[in-house]
């Protein structure tokens, strides 16, 4: 018999860090055949389409908007969403993400909603349409602040500061932080979102073994099918009148169509700029703003990350995230103009869809746009698809967030795992990332009142939207811990000699082939804008 090997030895085979992700069928700039690209963008478009509906459905009637008022906000935000993932990859970040509405506005939108609540207006629908204008015009003003840290790159050097260490709870709580949408919201109707859940992991993941063409077909595109039958399932029990004398909440969550959105919504309707009418101008709402739009730009930061890994890219460099967040400005700024209920960031659903089928095709997301476009112009046909219960959206959710998470742990690889103070750094960024954001997100009432509670109301709005963020939570306890706990004692624990690399614009010749500007844009711009 062979001695043993010795106490903490490897005892089988050990799996060396790898930059990229062996299982992708096609990364970043690789592309699909086009009939399969068409189908997966509307994949894309199907997962974005959840949380579009349920920020509508939530902001819209705490608004004084009617049904049909709900279906224009949709359009709108599918509008928009399209406009800024267009900008986002080419001229942005260039990577596969869809730039969705963010849950970030919530409270600032809310505070903006309570101010008016006392105002007398001649109907609900008057009073709906001047709150649209108010946030219209704290959204414009406010977007300045990402304007301003992307294109002076302050915010690509603060994430110079950045080591593995801290992109493993960032990217985490990316996913993990989102954990109120998964099956919180799919237990408001177990009957239909327990059976999607089940049908997606069985179908998407057991049955793709049975035959090789089955593995094909069902790990790409198992989603949809997974959707369209439990859809039906849904239809056939509204119809057949499950939910006639159920619970108000029930029929909400159930039922197919409940908020009559078919019927509401017009067939042919286009957003325009101050659809709403001229913006509104106020101080307060301006400043409350300005917190969910940081909160937007640690989101964004830590789903790029996410996506970049997951599409077979280099980490995005210092430059290319400060011409994100500079661009998300101008996004927002957009936003506002066409009257976006909340402002816009990137989608961590559909970053997690990019892991769940193995396709990081840049040129998928960017089809996935001309299907925003045409179901907001078109609304009949945007509003069969918003039908669609939103427990079905939280199955999906409790997969593909799990992914992203997952892909936040993979960062250790680069790090020393072995080291207590990287542990320590690790537990407690994870740990306050979800703790201390729940604990806002718990004490913060449905008029979006938070635990801060002084005189001052912006300056509430602005710290119960910060700490109510999970990546902005874990950014700020990782970045401090990790730069002023001996960092400089543990330089090669932290993995900086791995990152630093993707610090510098030419560190690392893949840099320029994964983020340069298309066209030889690059060319004819100062290089401060890039």
């Amino acid at each position: 018999m062979p001695p043993p090997p010795p106490l903490g030895g490897p005892r089988g085979p050990v799996f060396h860090p790898h930059e990229q992700l062996h299982q992708l069928h096609y990364c970043i700039h690789s592309n699909p055949p086009w009939p399969q690209a068409i189908i997966l963008a509307f994949q894309h478009y199907i997962v974005m389409l959840g949380s579009t509906v349920l920020i509508a459905s939530t902001l819209v009637p705490l608004m004084g908007g009617n049904n049909g008022d709900k279906g224009r906000v949709i359009q709108t935000l599918l509008f928009m969403a399209g406009v800024n993932t267009l900008l986002q990859t080419l001229l942005g970040a260039r990577l596969p993400t869809v730039m969705g509405a963010s849950f970030a506005f919530f409270i600032p939108v809310m505070s903006i909603v309570n101010d008016f609540s006392d105002k007398t207006f001649t109907s609900e629908h008057a009073r709906f349409v001047y709150t649209m204008r108010a946030v219209q015009g704290s959204l414009m003003v406010s977007s300045v602040i990402n304007i301003f840290l992307g294109y002076s790159r302050v915010w690509g050097n603060l994430t110079r500061f950045f080591s593995p260490v801290v992109l493993v709870p960032v990217v985490c709580v990316v996913g993990l932080g989102l954990f109120m949408r998964g099956f919180p919201q799919l237990a408001n109707c177990v009957e239909i979102g327990l059976p999607m859940l089940i049908l997606l992991v069985i179908g998407q993941q057991y049955l793709k073994r049975i035959h090789p063409r089955a593995e094909l077909i069902l790990e790409r595109f198992g989603l949809l099918f997974c959707v369209a039958i439990i859809w039906a399932f849904a239809g056939i029990l509204t119809v057949a009148g499950a939910y006639k004398n159920a619970m108000e909440q029930t029929k909400r969550s159930c039922s197919v169509d409940h908020s009559y959105l078919i019927s509401s919504s017009p067939w042919i309707r286009i957003p325009y700029p101050f659809q709403w009418g001229p913006p509104v101008f106020r101080a307060s709402h301006v400043f409350g703003m300005m917190g969910a739009v940081l909160v937007t730009s640690a989101e964004s930061t830590g789903t790029f990350f996410a996506a970049a890994r997951l599409a077979g890219a280099t980490p995005p460099p210092p430059h290319v995230l400060s011409r994100s967040i500079g661009l998300q400005g101008i996004s927002l700024l957009l936003d506002g103009l066409f009257g976006a209920a909340v402002g816009t960031t990137a989608s961590v659903e559909n970053v997690g869809l990019i892991g769940l089928t193995h396709i990081g095709s840049r040129r998928v997301v960017q089809i996935s746009t001309a299907f925003m476009f045409f179901f907001s112009i078109f609304g009949k046909f945007g509003a069969f698809f918003a039908s669609i219960p939103l427990p079905i959206f939280a199955a999906i959710y409790c997969v593909l967030f799990g992914i992203v998470a997952a892909i936040g742990i993979s960062f250790l690889q680069f790090a020393n795992s072995n080291s207590m103070r990287n542990l320590y750094i690790l537990g407690v960024s994870l740990f306050l990332g979800v703790s201390i954001s729940q604990y806002f997100v718990s004490h913060t009432t449905t008029d979006g009142h938070g635990p801060v509670k002084t005189d001052g109301g912006w300056f509430n709005d602005i710290l119960n939207t910060i700490f109510s963020s999970p990546p902005t939570v874990a950014i700020i306890v990782g970045t401090l811990l990790d730069n002023t706990l001996d960092a400089r004692r543990f330089h090669d624990d932290r993995g900086i000699q791995w990152l630093v690399p993707f610090h510098h614009r030419k560190g690392d010749t893949r840099n320029e082939e994964f983020y340069n500007l298309p066209l030889r844009i690059n060319e004819y711009m100062p290089t401060r804008y890039l």
